[in-house]
Parts: C-alpha cells; structure tokens; sequence
C-alpha cells in the first residue's frame, strides 16, 4: 500500500461513516442495522417517556449526561479528523512536490483542525440543550397538538406536538373517552403516568 492509497483509505472511511451519522441522527435514516452513531440517540430523547415522568426530563438527562463529561476524543471528531488527514494528504501526494514528512506535517494539522471545529460545535450544542429548565417548561397542559394514531373510544392513540422548539409525540386518550380522528387538533387537557389526555379543539373556540 502507497502513501497515497493510505490517505484515500482514511478519505473514504472518515467521510462515508460522517454521512451516515449525519443521516442517521439530523434525517431520522434508519440504518438495515442497529448501529450506534453520533447524536442519533439524542433524536429520539426528545420523545415523551411514560412511567410518570414529567415531559422533557428524558431529553435534559440525555443532554446532561453527554455534557458532563465530552470528550475530545468522540467518534464525530475522530471522523472528521479523518476525512480531513485523508483528503489534504491525497491531494498533497498526487498535485504537489512536497516530501513525505512534510505532507505528513499539512495532513495531521488539516485532520487536528477539522477535529476542533467539530468538537467546539458540538460543545455549544451541547450547552444549549443542557440549559436547566424549570418546572413550568415540562409542563403539556393547554398545548395544542394534532393526533398521529386515531384514537378510538375509549381507546388510546398518539398525539404530536411542539414544546420549547421541539416537536415531541406521546400517547393519548380522549378526555370523555370519545373516538378522535387521525389529523384532528386537540388540546392536552391533562398529562398522566405518560397519557395526555386531550379533548378537541374546537370545544376551546366555541
């Protein structure tokens, strides 16, 4: 293997592995297998947990645990480190005069860049998710939501909704116990033991 094979090699690893955890996590792609990639699990914290938790207390845990303690050493910065090393040291080896040490030197230092960049980005989004929220923001009551699964009388359905910038689904019962369609906008009366039970919207415009 050449020079120039090795730096292609980390190329195609590091770019290939950063596009599917980008389509993973930022797309909801999901993968023929169960593999874990950077942020893909934070996508799905943003669901409402049952068992009587309050709504968002899954995603500020996650957000908090991941902050704690990032690591510069992280799969995301390793990837772009790669993709970066691989790339300017294949380009420098095949349009460039340079000796090997010296496109060793460029390389290394392009792949430590990229590295950084990722880590500092990662580091705010991490911060802004990690924000202490009160206990007013874990509040669903009087949220105006759309049901995704029929709920049918006296049966429970889902329902989505917006809560701090966050679209969020959780299962739903009809406050009076009545059928609602799929697509129908409802308000969450109550939150209970993981159920939100909603009643129409239009019985709040009357």
């Amino acid at each position: 293997m050449t020079w120039s094979d090795f730096y292609l090699l980390c190329f195609l690893v590091g770019f290939s592995l950063s596009v599917l955890s980008f389509l993973a996590g930022a797309v909801n792609f999901h993968l023929p297998y169960h593999m874990h990639l950077p942020f893909h699990g934070a996508h799905h914290a943003g669901d409402l947990t049952g068992g009587g938790h309050a709504p968002g207390v899954a995603l500020k845990s996650a957000a908090i645990k991941s902050g704690g303690h990032l690591s510069w050493f992280n799969v995301s910065t390793l990837l772009a480190f790669l993709a970066w090393f691989g790339g300017v040291g294949y380009i420098l080896t095949k349009h460039s005069h340079f000796v090997g040490l010296t496109i060793l030197g460029f390389a290394l230092l392009a792949g430590l860049f990229a590295g950084l960049v990722v880590f500092q980005f990662m580091a705010r989004v991490v911060k802004a998710t990690s924000t202490p929220m009160l206990d007013w923001d874990y509040r669903v009551e009087g949220t105006v939501g759309t049901v995704s699964m029929a709920i049918r009388e006296n049966g429970t359905g889902e329902v989505i909704f917006e809560q701090n910038g966050a679209r969020k689904s959780t299962g739903a019962r009809s406050e009076d116990g009545t059928s609602l369609p799929k697509g129908a906008e409802v308000v969450i009366a109550r939150y209970d033991e993981g159920i939100a039970y909603v009643k129409p919207w239009d019985e709040f415009t009357k």
